[in-house]
């Protein structure tokens, strides 16, 4: 695992990159410093970008609030969030296990997440009992403090009426203006603790990464890095699709290896943190700066 103290070296070594959003280009409310740069030396150098979110929104929420951060359009060429990959499945139903759900559904998230389901014409339950499936798009991110205790009641709801969950964030938690918030994925995994089938879309399902590299226009898996900060998650998915990987260390896993502000820790901090985790990406970083 290379250490660097840039994104350049890896910019010439691949023809696509597949980029995670929060803890690599915004922390949900500003970009973070040099991520702009990094995209523009990318664009400038004719290299295929897509954004790859677990966020539990469509593609175009994500991208609105992306530009009302400063990050234009311009910078990437496409972007897939796990809340468009979810709106796609319920649409097509395709999938079976997709195609069996049983309408009305219970939302389980915050208003604004809606726009995942509020264009198919699926019935709306107001109560679990009332319901034959569970989305969750987890709690509000906007606000800080809320527990996993706060949600078994209703989790607990859910189970007792035999919903099945889709989970449209399979992140555990992530870090807001430097808070750190709940996410769907860890209601997700308090569900199936307690007997609930749960389907999560998103990373780190290696499934998503052949619309991504759909998107991309590339078939190389070779000639693809993927870019993010949570080894559970973007590290883990990209091995799972057989994709190269970055890893940021100065998002979701800063406090916990004792990264310095802006710096690296130890080498052997790192390596010890991915042989644990059973991972070996291709180089680690500070930050996605060039």
């Amino acid at each position: 695992m290379r250490l660097l103290e840039g994104f350049a070296p890896l910019a010439e070594a691949y023809d696509g990159f597949i980029v995670d959003l929060w803890g690599v280009v915004h922390d949900g409310v500003a970009p973070y410093p040099g991520a702009i740069e990094t995209l523009a030396n990318l664009k400038r150098l004719r290299k295929r970008v897509v954004l790859l979110s677990n966020a539990p929104r469509r593609a175009e929420a994500a991208a609105a609030a992306m530009r009302a951060m400063g990050i234009g359009d311009e910078l990437y060429d496409a972007i897939l969030t796990s809340g468009e990959a979810v709106h796609r499945a319920l649409r097509d139903r395709t999938d079976p296990w997709f195609a069996r759900l049983a309408p009305p559904l219970y939302h389980l998230g915050p208003a604004r997440d809606r726009n995942v389901f509020d264009t198919l014409g699926l019935p709306e339950a107001g109560a679990p009992e009332e319901a034959g499936f569970v989305l969750n798009t987890g709690p509000d991110d906007h606000l800080a403090g809320q527990t996993l205790e706060q949600f078994l009641p209703l989790l607990r709801r859910c189970l007792a009426a035999g919903l099945p969950m889709i989970c449209a964030n399979p992140d555990l938690e992530v870090i807001r203006g430097g808070v750190r918030v709940l996410c769907a994925g860890a209601l997700a995994e308090a569900y199936a603790e307690l007997g609930g089938e749960v389907r999560s879309l998103g990373k780190p399902d290696p499934a998503i990464y052949d619309t991504v590299l759909a998107l991309l226009g590339l078939c190389d898996r070779t000639r693809v890095l993927a870019v993010g900060d949570s080894l559970r998650t973007d590290i883990a998915g990209a091995k799972a699709a057989g994709i190269e990987s970055a890893w940021v260390i100065g998002g979701i896993h800063a406090a916990e290896l004792g990264a310095p502000p802006e710096g690296l820790p130890p080498a052997a901090v790192l390596e010890a943190a991915v042989a644990c985790a059973g991972l070996a990406p291709a180089a680690a970083l500070a930050a996605f700066r060039w």
